[in-house]
């Protein structure tokens, strides 16, 4: 059937998510963090959760995600958005809380509060976007960056004797028993953006239903930083980001 033809037959193809504002985002192009946020509007909107989430960003380029979806925000200092959340919650149980952080502000300044709020199980999301660098201050090394990869603060390379080995939050968080549900997916391709929509659902139901603290890491470019294309950068990533941190569910109690 022709564009044309949808038109005229009136069937929806698609739809702007009615939780995202109509505010220009100000993202990239080519940055994941626009479809990530799509996602997460559909999946609120989907549960009926509009009035019932409470969602938490702290700093970096996903501070300003408060701009983008239609619900109530807090935002947290550097790092510190797992802790707050976890306040949010203990106050407002029957809230879907969850953050948004990228993997400056969560595995380097915020790592303990990340780790502790995942292991006290807290009936919390956190939604982590791993584009191994620090976007928004300039491109400097983050601790998910990888070996060998370059950045401002790196120029060679990362290497082990300077800066020790890339950070695999997800991995660490998968072992703590206070962790439902841990899982890593991206957003390159169409069948990606599906499972990565069906993770986040899932981690926000588990949330819901308080059986413990949920983690979904989003294995992402950036294109600005890495001095890439959006499409080299997607190609560098399928080829160096996602052998070193595999797709697919680390842990999912959960259904048990």
């Amino acid at each position: 059937m022709t564009r044309e033809e949808i038109i005229k037959t009136g069937d929806v193809v698609y739809r702007k998510p009615e939780l995202l504002n109509d505010t220009p985002m100000h993202y990239c192009p080519g940055c994941p963090h626009g479809v990530v946020h799509k996602l997460v509007a559909e999946v609120i909107d989907e549960m009926g959760m509009r009035d019932k989430t409470i969602a938490v960003s702290p700093v970096g380029c996903s501070v300003f995600a408060y701009r983008y979806i239609d619900v109530d925000w807090e935002e947290a200092a550097h790092g510190r958005a797992p802790a707050l959340a976890s306040a949010i919650k203990r106050l407002w149980p029957d809230r879907l809380v969850f953050t948004y952080q990228g993997d400056g502000d969560l595995a380097c300044i915020g790592t303990a509060e990340t780790i502790h709020a995942l292991n006290r199980s807290e009936n919390i999301t956190i939604i982590f976007i791993n584009n191994a660098i620090y976007g928004m201050t300039g491109g400097q090394m983050a601790p998910t960056t990888l070996l060998g990869q370059k950045t401002v603060t790196c120029p060679y390379g990362r290497e082990v004797a300077l800066h020790g080995y890339p950070l695999k939050i997800a991995d660490i968080a998968a072992i703590l028993p206070g962790t439902c549900y841990v899982t890593r997916q991206t957003v390159d391709t169409v069948p990606a953006i599906r499972k990565a929509k069906a993770a986040i659902r899932k981690a926000f139901d588990y949330s819901m239903q308080g059986k413990g603290s949920n983690l979904v890491e989003i294995v992402s470019t950036c294109n600005s930083g890495w001095k890439l294309s959006p499409e080299k950068s997607f190609e560098w990533m399928r080829e160096n980001m996602v052998p070193f941190y595999p797709l697919g569910d680390l842990k999912d109690t959960g259904k048990e």
